[in-house]
């Protein structure tokens, strides 16, 4: 029968975080979620999280970009209204494509980071006027948590957090 109590390990130093995160993985406890101030370089991996898809996404978009960009300059450009600019003929893209290499570039950068933004809030589930989800308002500032799960073993676990260095160790049961 599982437990709906978690341990909330904080910390004032990344640097033992990333040492406690180490050891309690090492030790086989389950890391629920960490809470940082600002993003801790290699969290990710100490915690043993898959890696993101995120960059398949951008380079998806930034195609859907560069698409888009070639699409709407051939119609305007070449197909719809054909214009003399420069003494440079109108006869097809190709021809042109030199000129259309900034509003190429333009766009696919354009595409690539407004629907990553878009991707980033839907996966992450910010939306707009949403309540905070961190456990401790310390964790905005300059503090550390560790959220743990307990398995019938809340004395030995809140012992084994203490000798990781945190600075306060406290049992939450977990709605």
């Amino acid at each position: 029968m599982s437990s709906n109590k978690v341990i909330h390990a904080i910390y004032n130093d990344d640097d033992i975080l990333m040492d406690a995160v180490k050891q309690t993985r090492k030790a086989h406890h389950h890391i629920e979620e960490v809470f940082t101030p600002f993003p801790v370089h290699g969290l990710d991996k100490a915690m043993g999280l898959a890696p993101t898809r995120l960059a398949i996404c951008a380079f998806i978009y930034g195609c859907i970009g560069l698409s888009v960009a070639t699409t709407m300059m051939d119609y305007i450009m070449i197909q719809d209204w054909p214009q003399d600019i420069g003494g440079k003929p109108s006869f097809s893209y190709i021809q042109n494509m030199p000129a259309f290499v900034p509003v190429m570039f333009e766009m696919t950068v354009f595409f690539a980071a407004h629907l990553m933004v878009i991707t980033f809030y839907m996966r992450s589930r910010l939306w707009p006027f949403k309540e905070a989800e961190n456990p401790d308002v310390r964790t905005t500032d300059d503090h550390f948590l560790m959220e743990v799960a307990v398995d019938n073993n809340e004395a030995e676990l809140t012992s084994f957090l203490q000798s990781t260095g945190a600075i306060e160790v406290k049992v939450i049961e977990k709605h």
